[in-house]
């Protein structure tokens, strides 16, 4: 299997492209600039240069001969809410687009707790990131055929991988999750055909990545 990854030099795309290419998948990691291109190679990925304001057509023939796409990718806090809207909305719906276009059988893009609950968004703070969160999963969802997988990470940190999470973030004790753990549970619903048409909610949690989904 070949699995495409939108934004593979993020902090979760690199974790993905590492426990991916581990399973002995062909990883070809989506790189904004040719020069982080060694990173992803060292984790054993295939780099591939992809541009999120590109037009849907030009993106799919990145995706020719791939099966799954995966988009981990974000504007960041330093783009400003315009690179929020131009990358984590309309830059998810192009790569949808382009998927369905390439004729690519799965995909699974990480969106946010509490992207679907909009009481909540005001007191996060980045109110702008949760429309977007919110449109491009309503995209995925009903403006496409694709066999998509949306997981919703609650707080990401940095803290080594428990190989644990809780699909039921209101009864977890805590609110956060490591980005190694979300890496995983992406590699788990790529395998399983019962995670297709399905929302996640991610938080650490006492469930083997495996055995939750």
């Amino acid at each position: 299997m070949t699995t495409f990854i939108v934004g593979a030099h993020g902090q979760i795309g690199q974790l993905l492209t590492k426990q991916l290419a581990a399973t002995g998948e062909t990883v070809l990691a989506g790189i904004r600039d040719t020069k982080q291109a060694d990173t992803l190679s060292a984790l054993g990925g295939q780099p591939r240069q992809f541009d999120l304001t590109a037009l849907p057509q030009e993106q799919a023939a990145a995706f020719k001969d791939v099966d799954n796409v995966v988009f981990t990718a974000g504007s960041g806090g330093a783009t400003g809410y315009d690179g929020t809207l131009e990358i984590d909305l309309d830059g998810a719906v192009k790569t949808m687009i382009a998927a369905e276009q390439a004729g690519v059988k799965r995909y699974v893009i990480v969106s946010a707790l509490y992207a679907d609950q909009r009481d909540k968004w005001a007191q996060t703070g980045i109110e702008p990131y949760y429309v977007a969160k919110y449109y491009a999963d309503e995209w995925l969802q009903h403006r496409t055929q694709l066999n998509y997988t949306i997981l919703r990470p609650g707080a990401l940190t940095n803290d080594a991988g428990t190989g644990k999470i809780s699909l039921q973030p209101t009864l977890a004790s805590s609110k956060k999750i490591a980005r190694a753990d979300v890496a995983a549970a992406i590699v788990a619903v790529l395998s399983k055909l019962q995670a297709s048409g399905q929302i996640y909610d991610l938080v650490s949690g006492t469930t083997p990545i495996e055995q939750a989904f």
